[in-house]
């Protein structure tokens, strides 16, 4: 059983950055894949970003490519999301989750950011 909570969402200018944490409680965080998602109003769930257990392998969404960089750090049981030059449409809830790549099985309340133009 993993239970995730996420911070560090809030209000932000467009060009501005944020950085996500989403803290792991739960001994199997260090050996499963971490990915972040986002749900914007009105649209449904999209891929943001994913890293596997050692950290060696990461993806993200090729729109988001060179702005977003996911990390992790398993001693503190903690992933991390930087977001970088923010646009008004990354506005939505970024959402942390653990398992598989092919499969989360465990995913996070949710944490809102909002870019104002």
């Amino acid at each position: 059983q993993v239970h995730l909570v996420e911070s560090g969402g809030g209000l932000v200018q467009a060009g501005g950055s944020l950085r996500l944490s989403c803290s792991a409680s739960g001994r199997s965080f260090s050996r499963s894949a971490m990915g972040w998602f986002r749900q914007a109003p009105g649209k449904e769930r999209e891929f943001v970003a994913a890293i596997n257990w050692r950290g060696a392998r990461t993806f993200y969404a090729d729109s988001l490519k060179g702005r977003f960089t996911i990390t992790r750090d398993n001693a503190r049981n903690t992933g991390f999301l930087q977001m970088n030059s923010l646009k008004p449409e990354d506005t939505a809830v970024y959402y942390c989750a653990v398992g598989s790549f092919d499969k989360y099985e465990y995913w996070g309340q949710g944490t809102q950011v909002t870019v104002s133009s």
